[in-house]
């Protein structure tokens, strides 16, 4: 239960998640109650302070979501955190229904928001700047009272403090003197850099003495940089959300903040151990929101710590830090070395090492790699995105011949077009696996479906491992070419076996030819991945 989590650290620094509010508002994310239970438990075990959970009393969701968080999770680090408004005006928060819920949410913190743009008070709570104070005194008082911790946001304060600044800290002052607990300030337009954050962070603390925090929306891609700039100037409350999710273009990303405070400030805001879980917790998330995982996102991106280049591979092959700013291991992120046409003997080295090949030192092997490489990428291929391709030809050229699980004699593949509008799809494959010659055809969702089909039906019963594998991704690019439909054809194939996912390349002048390619490498993959030795 909520209330009793432990929490290892004391109370100096917060880190505070709204994921489960600020986050659902992002385009294209739409949480059930059961995925919300499912990030809340993932930002528990990340080790976060506070999830802020949603509106109680707003909509039936959130209320039933807190109602189930109470029963279902045991929270370790984290305590659970009910989001709503203060009173309205010309009431009494102790009659306020909506202030009611947010006590009957049984949440051991609140946060509040409240106005501190004094057009907004005006315009959109239509009431006085003085009503506006009480509205946030009475509201804390109360809740504290009723031996709730409180913190208050303080929407629009920024551009408040821009138009007003006296009655921006007035609003600060009321909720800290009423008792809140750190008082948040908003970029809630996401339009401040972070010169102008420590500006006025620095000025609010000194003038108010008010326990401060940060909002930062990142509407000028500064949103990270902003709530650093405020932990410069003295905040030590933090709100983000999970990779960054938000409304419009998302709120400051909770992921790059953390690690940031953790090994760039020394400043310890999560349990011990929990770093190196940061990049799983990062992708878990993406999977529950149903969102592909940023591969360039800082410090949890596949690519984070991916080096291209020749010269850095040689710089890293010597010493890692020369290209590399942190060690990947401690967010829970990888190294990798990608294999192009600006590849140098030091990257494939670095890669044979990555693969668990040996290369033995042998510089004209490694160079012998290093053109095959650059004359494949000229035609069209790329190894960069085709890992398993890749291990394929450098294992061709240490073992002398390419790894032969099957010998293909022709393949066909047949679209039909019918007059009733319907399409049949239908693929033969002949090929000889372990002296016998098999002849194979399937129907498919598709001619490359069809071929898919068609050598798994070939293949199974002499290699049964196959039955595990699945194409899970297919992509397609048509490259640059001088007679337009005669242009040259790439296929990446993705391939899992329930355990781990690779990736195979094939170029060809049309779409089922380069599929056929990129199928045969991930079928080869795969059973070289399931330590099956060569047949032929």
């Amino acid at each position: 239960m909520t209330e009793t989590a432990t929490n290892e650290l004391d109370d100096s620094f917060h880190v505070f998640d709204t994921t489960l509010r600020d986050g659902a508002q992002r385009e294209g994310i739409n949480l059930t109650v059961a995925d919300k239970l499912a990030i809340a438990r993932h930002l528990d075990d990340f080790g976060v302070g506070f999830i802020e959970g949603g509106w109680p009393g707003a909509n039936p969701r959130d209320t039933e979501f807190f109602a189930r968080a109470r029963q279902e999770i045991d929270f370790k680090h984290a305590q659970l955190v009910a989001f709503g408004a203060t009173r309205r005006p010309g009431a009494k928060a102790a009659d306020d229904p909506q202030v009611r819920a947010l006590l009957e949410a049984g949440a051991p913190v609140i946060t509040l928001v409240a106005k501190s743009h004094d057009r907004h008070v005006e315009l959109a709570l239509r009431t006085t700047l003085d009503e506006n104070l009480e509205m946030v005194r009475d509201t804390v008082s109360f809740l504290k009272d009723q031996g709730r911790r409180v913190f208050v946001d303080c929407e629009h304060f920024f551009d408040g403090y821009r138009a007003n600044p006296e009655y921006a800290k007035a609003v600060v002052r009321a909720a800290s003197e009423a008792g809140a607990d750190a008082v948040v300030l908003c970029d809630t337009n996401g339009g401040m850099l972070p010169a102008q954050i420590h500006a006025v962070v620095a000025t609010v603390l000194a003038d108010t003495g008010a326990r401060l925090g940060i909002h930062a929306q990142d509407d000028t891609g500064c949103a990270v940089a902003n709530t650093l700039a405020a932990v410069d100037a003295g905040a030590t409350h933090v709100q983000c959300t999970a990779n960054g999710y938000g409304e419009r273009v998302g709120n400051a990303n909770l992921f790059p903040v953390v690690a940031a405070l953790e090994l760039k400030y020394g400043q310890k805001v999560l349990p011990d151990g929990r770093l190196r879980e940061m990049t799983r917790i990062s992708h878990a998330i993406a999977e529950v929101v149903n969102l592909t995982p940023s591969t360039h996102q800082p410090y949890v991106g596949v690519s984070a710590f991916a080096h291209k280049a020749g010269l850095h591979a040689s710089a890293i092959k010597v010493d890692p830090d020369l290209y590399q700013h942190i060690d990947p291991e401690l967010v829970g992120n990888t190294m990798r070395m990608l294999v192009s046409d600006m590849a140098g003997r030091a990257s494939v080295e670095l890669k044979g090492r990555e693969l668990g090949i040996d290369l033995g030192g042998d510089r004209e092997l490694v160079g012998r790699v290093v053109e095959r490489v650059k004359e494949y990428e000229l035609k069209g291929y790329t190894f960069e995105a085709a890992d398993a391709s890749f291990e394929l030809l450098l294992r061709a050229e240490v073992e002398g011949r390419r790894r032969s699980y099957f010998r293909v004699e022709s393949w066909r593949a047949i679209v039909e077009d019918r007059p009733d509008g319907t399409h049949a799809n239908e693929a033969t494959v002949k090929l000889w696996a372990k002296s016998e010659r098999i002849v194979a055809t399937a129907e498919g969702n598709g001619p490359v479906n069809a071929l898919d089909r068609a050598l798994r039906v070939a293949l199974e019963k002499i290699y049964p491992q196959l039955a595990k594998l699945d194409l899970v991704d297919y992509k397609v690019r048509i490259l640059e070419g001088k007679h337009g439909t005669q242009s040259t054809t790439r296929v990446l194939i993705s391939t899992s076996d329930g355990t781990g996912e690779w990736s195979t390349v094939g170029v060809a002048e049309n779409v089922i030819a380069a599929s056929w390619q990129a199928l045969e490498d991930a079928y080869t993959y795969g059973l070289l991945r399931a330590g099956v030795e060569p047949a032929e």
